[in-house]
């Protein structure tokens, strides 16, 4: 860990307090042996405080956390930053620049590669360049990602709550709903909390598209961070109006169609649907033979479907259940 107030070192360069660095870092090369390098902006304030890295796009073709990650190391006021900042807008440059989800050429997905080997595959070598010089270095971090290609997720956190620094971290940013989960091997937030680094993931929105509400209400969760680890004086943390942890022991489920066919969605994500409520229909070219799906239990649609076209087990929604008086403050509201 980076001791408060020193200097931020990494391979092949260091950042003193007081001082700012941008720079793209060298993590692989192509074919022709030109280098691949990542953009990186490091902040390291005058006074002592923690170092938190921010990260996003280890999936390249999830844009939202990239403009979460640009807009506070380039827009935000940090002149009484107290800690470190480590900014990581795009750590997947090969697939971001193809626009695809996992390392192109390779088809290897780069959040399954930490925390990286030196001598192992092109992604675990990526990983180990980033993770060894820019997120053990630190002593929290968020990793900012969207749904996968067709599907949109409200804003939420997935982090390990049996850790006690990472449950500090998850409440700190303040989403509406948490999702209590042990992370997949090789994933940044599992790795980087099992290095000493407690990190949570941010789920937000859709691939391929800024989405500005979902950005503006990331970067109020940022802040929240901020104000709870001192890391920025002027934050405050925030209540986000109500909260649910989805547990083990919450009801949860990924709801599937039965068929094929062409669906159209009768609630968004985010919203409270009643058990036995009608969430979507599924019909045929031909609008004959409609298929009502329902919910199963009383919940909120924390994932739906964007595009409307499936296959007989292919993902309509992602419902979870809500705490009993979480649930009633949202039936009061109607």
């Amino acid at each position: 860990m980076a001791a408060s107030g020193d200097v931020f070192t990494f391979n092949g360069g260091k950042v003193e307090p007081g001082e700012r660095q941008n720079f793209r870092y060298r993590i692989s090369e192509t074919y022709l042996g030109d280098p691949v390098r990542i953009p990186v902006t490091i902040i390291n304030g005058e006074r002592p405080g923690p170092t938190a890295f921010l990260s996003a796009a280890s999936h390249g073709d999830e844009l939202n956390g990239i403009e979460v990650v640009r807009e506070v190391a380039h827009e935000w006021e940090l002149s009484d930053l107290a800690g470190t900042l480590v900014c990581l807008p795009v750590l997947n440059v090969p697939g971001f620049i193809a626009q695809q989800r996992y390392l192109p050429i390779y088809d290897r997905d780069l959040n399954r590669s930490f925390p990286g080997d030196p001598e192992s595959t092109s992604s675990k070598r990526m990983a180990h360049r980033i993770f060894t010089n820019f997120i053990e270095p630190c002593d929290v971090g968020i990793d900012f990602h969207t749904s996968t290609r067709g599907r949109t997720n409200m804003l939420h956190v997935r982090a390990d709550m049996t850790d006690e620094e990472v449950h500090r971290l998850a409440m700190a940013f303040g989403s509406k709903v948490v999702i209590d989960s042990e992370p997949p091997d090789g994933t940044l937030r599992g790795e980087a909390t099992n290095a000493g680094t407690p990190t949570i993931t941010v789920e937000m929105g859709e691939a391929h598209r800024f989405q500005r509400d979902l950005i503006d209400d990331a970067l109020a969760g940022v802040q929240s961070v901020f104000a709870e680890y001192g890391i920025l004086e002027s934050a405050a943390v925030r209540w986000p109006g109500w909260r649910t942890i989805v547990a083990g022991g919450t009801e949860k489920t990924w709801i599937r169609a039965d068929g094929g066919g062409i669906v159209d969605m009768h609630a968004s994500r985010g919203e409270l649907v009643r058990e036995g409520e009608q969430i979507a229909t599924i019909t045929n070219p031909f609008k004959a033979d409609d298929v009502a799906i329902e919910a199963p239990f009383t919940g909120v649609l924390v994932g739906i479907l964007e595009n409307p076209v499936v296959y007989p087990g292919n993902p309509l929604c992602h419902l979870v259940e809500l705490e009993p008086e979480v649930r009633r403050v949202l039936e009061s509201r109607g």
